[in-house]
Formats: structure tokens, C-alpha cells, sequence
């Protein structure tokens, strides 16, 4: 049996409205073996994890039974499919936006002819002419516009997964039936029954409305995106056979020489080979002001260069490229489940079937048993003007009916959560916030427990020399050290002509200090590392060591030459390497890795936040402490290696406490996926960044107080819409069944609900991160 991932595909998914669409496709996918499904209303997409090969014919007969449509990605990179679903839902945007005024051209004669019926009685010119014109408009209105709905309705009945379209074509197709009926009485062919014909109308126009609003409010929803791409260099200036040719940015190919001007964007990613600027990366990391960039220096496609003229190649391109990652981790993020979403998708997945009993209870009742709710329809009457208590058994039922199916709403439930993280994420990417998993939010939202590793996360991750003692001469060799600065260059020059050979950070932290202070570096023999140690080589002649004080005792130095450097250096933060040479200690040399300059305020900031900090490292005990006290850290635990740091994870989490962690190494990748969500800093390793549940485009503290607040205000959105979506519904329902909420209004406030809680979550693009 293969332990092999799931392979993931994605396709567009057409002809969903609702909720309860979600839910059909979903279902109707997951029914297929193999298949386990992901759908999104907002994105458009399912998101398909496959254990077994499965055909796209497959795949398209099972969901067009359903009443939808299935469409394969083209095969383009994700910024151009990008694109293309955008321009789709531009287009669906003006349509929507033709057919609802189709639909109230229609409409409003049919209001503006039964006003004086509903002020005075009078049916103009004659009751006959009265009820034929406006069945005519009305059966019209769902002819045209409204046929879509009447489609999307049968569909999805017929496949045996009502949608939201059901309700409304029941309520809207009844009203105008009434009409048909009307007609038939006023010919002496039925009894008497009240004309809705022109509520029917209403109901779809509204309903129309409703859904145009909500397109263009989903389509500001992914604005963030939209603005992302508006920013890519539609031609690159580059390189080939000694000329400079402008190109199409996609026919860049890696290794292709860019140039790029003061004032131009870059067109990809590539590494700066020749020139130095300032370059704008606020589209990747939300921060305006811009990074001095030199040769070897890494580049971004889109950003956008400033002062200087850059020759760059290209290191990434197409769907390599960072922009196409960034699109590539909203659209995960935007077909992921939610947890809190659970329960919504369990109440859509029965609602539409439940709402239809409660409608045909509502007939029923108030048809066979009259009596029991005209008492409140009288009382009602008094301030509810709708409310006629005196029409026949026949038209009050159908008045209550027709309310409760078209008030019931579970659009607003569906598109609760979804659109919010849809928001959210699509901010989170142009404030360097990229999040992988939709569930990563409500996890980071109720986290208490922030736990760091310390080397390249709180620290810069660059040790550097910061101090140089130069140890006393022994007697009858004080001309030695009679200058200190040529002490310094000395045991820096040996300690460097050793180290040169090793790629240790703190042998490169040595001769970087040295190259610095423009001190020669000899080439060492013999050189070779002591694990754990130090290292010891040949330079002139002379043996030298370069190491700890097990090293340096081994090499035959005295203890007590070194005891009070020990002390002296070795209390704090600092790293010391002593240096010996001839068999005597020459001096010491402290290195340390200092702190990022953000890291102390952010950290008091989380603290005050309610989060508890905790810093787990492999460094040795003292350099912990200091820099945890440095920080104001809660806690801290030292000399880790990775899977003791996974154990410390697992048992905070076995405490009760929800752990975030944050890293950026390959040793904190098994922590990154050991925590309940995992933020990986993206000046780190593509492992760790991998690992994670949240990549933190910049390398500062200050991304992880704006991933925390952008949690926090994500999660406060979905919140607050799916409190009103489920206290909409509980209200407005029972109101609806009693008689007391008129049709019109009825679909009107349906289509509200669902129009709110769309602009709510817009509204999380205001929030400060």
C-alpha cells in the first residue's frame, strides 16, 4: 500500500450561488472514491485531494448531474489564471448588473399598476385587464431575468440537492400562479384567492439585486489580489547576443540578464550582478520604505527600483516566481475549511429541505386551522399595514408560505466565513502575511502561547565579533603587547588564518572581522576541527588553537590563563574563542549574535497582547538567559537539539496551552509542524518556510505581531457574521410563519443579510496591522 501524499488538484466550479451549493458539490465529489473534496463559493474552486487517478470526465458527469458546471485551470501560470478568473467575474458582474435592470423594468409597472388596488380597491381599468397585465409582467419577470434562478433550481432538485435557487423559485413561481388563478376566478372558473403576481416580482427582482450587490462585493473581496497583479512588468529589458531586447515578461527564461532603470519594476525574480539602488518592496512585505539592494543581493519581481540602474539575472520565473507563490497560498488559504465553518456547512447541508416542511407547515396551518393564528394576525394589524386578517384561509396561507421561503436565508451562513478569510488573507499578502491554511487563522486567533527559536529568529542568525582581549606577555616579552592595537590584529590574524578554512558562522564571523580591520590573513596547514571544540592549524610555523577551554587544555595551555576570561566573557550573550599559539594563551576573542532591533518592543507588545513567551534554543545556558532577560522572555530552555524542542512544544500543548511557533531554520521544522500553528520567517530556509502553517515575508519580530492581529480581526469578522447569519434566521423564520412578515419584505431582508455580511468582511481591509 502506498504511503504516497494525496496528489492535489484544483478545478473552477460553475453556477454556484450559495451555501447550500457548496455542500452539493462537495458532497456529490466526495461520493466519488478516491476523491476528498474542498469547495469554495468565494474563490470559485474545489480543491480536490485524489488517492487514486481520477479522469476529469469523471469528475464532469458527477457534478453536472448536480446542477453545476466544472471547469479544468488552463494550463498558465497562476498570475495569468488569476487574471482570467477575475475578468470572469467582471464579466458575470455586468451581466448580473443588465438582468437586474431587465428585471425591474418589468417589475415597476407592475407595482406602479397595483398601488391603487392596495390604497383604494380599484383595480384599473377593469379587475380582468388588472390581473392579466400583471400576471403578464410578472411570469415575464421569471421568464427572462429570472431563468437562470428557475434553472439553478430545477437542477439542483432534480439532482436531489436542493440549493437556495429552490426556495426562491417556489416562492416567486407560487405568487405568480396566484396570479394565473386570479385570472380564472375573475372568469368564474375558481374560487376567490389574492393576486401575488406582482409580489412574485418583487421576490426575484430583489432576489436579482441581491445577487449583484453580493457579486460586486465578493469581487472587491479579492481587491487585494487584483492589486498584486496590476503591479507585474508586462515587458523585460534583457540581454542576448551582446544587444538589449524588450520582451514579454513570460518569455524570460532563467539566467537571462535583466536590466533594469531608475523608476522600473523588476520584471522576476533574479540576483543583482552589477549596481546598487534602493528598491520599493511594499507589494511583498507592506513596508514603504525601500531596501538598499548591492550585487548578490536577492530581488523580487514587481517591486520596484528606485535610484540606480540594476543588471540582474533571472533566478525564477513564471510559477516560480514570488508573486506566483504568494497567489498560489491565498487560493490554498481561500479553499480551506475554517473549523468554526463545521457546524454552518452541517446546518446549510439540511436547510433548504428543512425550510420547505416549515413552508408547507406554514400552508397547512394556517389553511386547515385558520383560527389559531388570526388572533395574531388581528393584534398585528394594527401597526403592520400587510397584515390583512380578513382575506380568505386560502391567500393567508399562501402569503405565510410564501414569507418562509424566501426570508430563509442560508447564503449569509455559507458566505460567513469563507469571504472574511477571503479578506483577510488576500490583506495578509500585501502586509507580508502568507497563510497557507484557512484553519491556520482560528488557531493562531485562540493561540496563548508564542514559542521562539532564538538564532535567526530573535537574533540577527549573523554572530559577529564584538570584543578582542589580548592576553598578558609572559615576562621578558612586554614589547609584545605594548601596543594594543597590534595585540588585537595579532590574535585576530592567527585566530583568522585558521578559521579561514572553516565554514562555521562564528570561524565566518572571525574573518569577517578581520577582513574589517584590514588585517592580514596568512594560509594556514594542517588545519583541522574538533567537533564541538574548536579548531587547531599551522601559520608560520606555529601551532595555533582556536577553540574552548577543553580545547585550549588539551593543546597543553594553562587553566588558570583562561579561568578569568571565562568569567569575564562568558557570563553574558557572548560566544568565546580563545586563541592560543606556541603553546601559551594569546587572547580572546568574544562573538555574539546580536538581537534584532525590533524583537524587545515587539515581544513587550505581545505580552501585554495576552500571549505568554517562550524561547527554545541549542545555545548553551547563558547566552539563553541573557537574551531571554535582553527580551523580557518568559521562559526559556537551552541546549535543545530539534527533537528535544519538539518535545517541549508537545508538552506545552499537553498542558492546555495553544503553541504558535515561530522559526526559521531547518532544525525548527519538526517544531514548525509539532505546534498547533506554525509561522515561519521567510529570511529563512524554504524547509522551515515548507513546514509552516503562516510564512512571514520579512525577517523582523513586527510580522508576527501583524500576523497575530490579523488573526484577531479575521476571526472577530467571522464571528460577528455568523451571530447575525444565525440570528437573522432564528428571528425572521418564526416572524415569516406567523403571517406577520409580507413576502416583499420578506426577500428583501434575505438578500440584505446576505449583502451585510459580505460588506462586513470587506470591511476587514480597514484594519491597522
Amino acid at each position: 500500500m502506498s504511503n504516497a501524499p494525496p496528489l492535489k488538484k484544483t478545478y473552477r466550479i460553475t453556477g454556484m450561488h450559495c451555501a447550500g451549493c457548496v455542500g452539493s458539490v462537495e458532497k456529490t465529489l466526495n461520493a466519488i472514491d478516491g476523491v476528498e473534496a474542498t469547495v469554495s463559493l468565494p474563490a470559485e474552486s474545489a480543491t480536490l485531494a485524489l488517492t487514486r487517478e481520477v479522469g476529469f470526465d469523471e469528475l464532469a458527469t458527477a457534478v453536472r448531474q448536480a446542477g453545476y458546471g466544472i471547469e479544468p485551470l488552463a494550463d498558465v501560470d497562476r498570475g495569468e489564471a488569476e487574471r482570467r478568473r477575475l475578468a470572469d467575474t467582471e464579466a458575470r458582474s455586468r451581466r448580473a448588473w443588465r438582468t437586474m435592470w431587465t428585471a425591474w423594468a418589468l417589475t415597476a409597472p407592475a407595482m406602479v399598476w397595483m398601488l391603487p388596488e392596495m390604497f383604494a380597491g380599484l383595480r384599473w381599468p377593469s379587475p380582468l385587464v388588472f390581473d392579466l397585465g400583471v400576471t403578464a409582467l410578472g411570469a415575464a419577470v421569471l421568464a427572462g431575468p429570472g431563468a437562470e434562478t428557475l434553472r439553478s433550481a430545477w437542477r439542483s432538485a432534480r439532482g436531489g440537492m436542493p440549493n437556495m435557487d429552490v426556495l426562491i423559485a417556489l416562492g416567486a413561481g407560487v405568487s405568480v400562479l396566484t396570479g394565473g388563478w386570479a385570472v380564472l376566478h375573475v372568469l368564474g372558473f375558481a374560487p376567490m384567492i389574492m393576486n401575488f403576481a406582482p409580489v412574485g416580482a418583487m421576490i426575484a427582482s430583489i432576489h436579482l439585486t441581491g445577487r449583484f450587490v453580493e457579486a460586486k462585493a465578493r469581487g472587491r473581496s479579492s481587491s487585494a489580489i487584483q492589486a498584486l497583479l496590476s503591479l507585474e512588468a508586462p515587458t523585460a529589458r534583457i540581454e542576448r547576443a551582446g544587444a538589449e531586447l524588450e520582451v514579454p515578461t513570460r518569455d524570460v527564461g532563467v539566467g537571462d540578464v535583466m536590466i533594469i532603470r531608475p523608476g522600473e519594476k523588476i520584471p522576476t525574480d533574479g540576483v543583482v550582478l552589477q549596481g546598487r539602488s534602493a528598491v520599493d518592496e511594499s507589494l511583498a512585505t507592506g513596508e514603504s520604505i525601500p531596501v538598499e539592494k548591492g550585487a548578490g543581493d536577492a530581488v523580487l519581481g514587481s517591486t520596484v527600483n528606485h535610484s540606480g540602474a540594476l543588471r540582474v539575472r533571472a533566478t525564477g520565473v513564471g510559477e516560480d516566481t514570488f508573486l506566483s507563490n504568494v497567489i498560489r497560498l491565498v487560493e490554498e488559504a481561500q479553499a480551506s475549511k475554517v473549523p468554526i465553518q463545521e457546524f454552518a456547512d452541517r446546518v446549510t447541508a439540511i436547510f433548504v429541505p428543512v425550510i420547505l416542511v416549515v413552508a408547507l407547515a406554514a400552508f397547512a396551518g394556517w389553511f386547515a386551522l385558520p383560527g389559531v393564528f388570526t388572533d395574531a394576525a388581528r393584534w398585528a394589524s394594527g401597526f403592520l399595514p400587510w397584515v390583512n386578517p380578513e382575506l380568505g384561509p386560502l391567500s393567508l396561507a399562501l402569503f405565510s408560505a410564501v414569507a418562509v421561503l424566501v426570508i430563509a436565508c442560508p447564503c449569509a451562513l455559507g458566505l460567513a466565513t469563507p469571504t472574511a478569510l477571503m479578506v483577510g488573507t488576500g490583506l495578509g499578502a500585501t502586509r507580508g502575511v502568507l497563510i497557507r491554511d484557512g484553519a491556520a487563522v482560528q488557531t493562531l486567533d485562540r493561540a496563548d502561547t508564542l514559542v521562539f527559536d532564538k538564532t535567526g529568529t530573535l537574533t540577527r542568525g549573523a554572530p559577529r565579533v564584538v570584543a578582542v582581549y589580548v592576553a598578558a606577555p609572559p615576562p621578558g616579552d612586554a614589547a609584545e603587547n605594548a601596543d594594543p592595537g597590534t595585540g588585537e590584529a595579532r590574535v585576530l590574524a592567527l585566530a583568522a588564518s585558521v578559521e579561514d578554512a572553516s565554514e562555521h558562522p562564528l570561524a565566518r564571523a572571525v574573518v569577517g572581522e578581520a577582513r574589517r580591520r584590514g588585517v592580514a590573513i596568512a594560509r594556514a596547514t594542517h588545519v583541522e576541527a574538533q567537533v564541538g571544540m574548536g579548531i587547531v592549524g599551522v601559520v608560520d610555523g606555529e601551532r595555533v588553537v582556536v577553540g574552548n577551554t577543553r580545547l585550549l587544555g588539551e593543546a597543553g595551555v594553562s587553566g588558570e590563563d583562561i579561568a578569568g576570561l571565562e568569567e569575564r566573557f562568558g557570563s553574558d550573550s557572548r560566544t568565546v574563542a580563545h586563541v592560543a599559539g606556541g603553546g601559551r594563551l594569546r587572547g580572546t576573542i568574544a562573538i555574539a549574535d546580536p538581537v534584532k532591533e525590533d524583537a524587545r518592543e515587539t515581544l513587550l507588545e505581545l505580552s501585554r497582547r495576552g500571549f505568554r513567551t517562550v524561547m527554545l534554543t541549542g545555545d548553551r545556558e547563558a547566552v539563553a538567559a541573557a537574551v531571554a532577560q535582553q527580551l523580557g522572555i518568559d521562559h526559556f530552555q537551552a541546549g535543545l537539539l530539534p527533537a528535544q524542542k519538539v518535545e517541549a512544544v508537545r508538552k506545552l500543548r499537553a498542558e492546555g496551552h495553544t503553541v504558535a511557533f515561530v522559526g526559521d531554520g531547518i532544525n525548527d521544522a519538526p517544531a514548525l509542524k509539532a505546534a498547533d500553528v506554525g509561522l515561519a520567517v521567510g529570511t529563512g530556509t524554504d524547509i522551515a518556510i515548507e513546514a509552516a502553517d503562516i510564512t512571514l515575508v520579512q525577517g523582523d519580530l513586527r510580522s508576527v505581531l501583524r500576523a497575530t492581529k490579523l488573526a484577531r480581526a479575521t476571526f472577530r469578522k467571522i464571528r460577528e457574521n455568523l451571530f447575525w447569519a444565525y440570528v437573522y434566521n432564528v428571528v425572521a423564520i418564526p416572524v415569516a410563519f406567523l403571517g406577520l412578515l409580507h413576502p416583499v419584505i420578506a426577500e428583501a431582508a434575505m438578500a440584505l443579510s446576505s449583502i451585510s455580511v459580505v460588506t462586513n468582511a470587506n470591511r476587514l481591509r480597514r484594519a491597522r496591522l
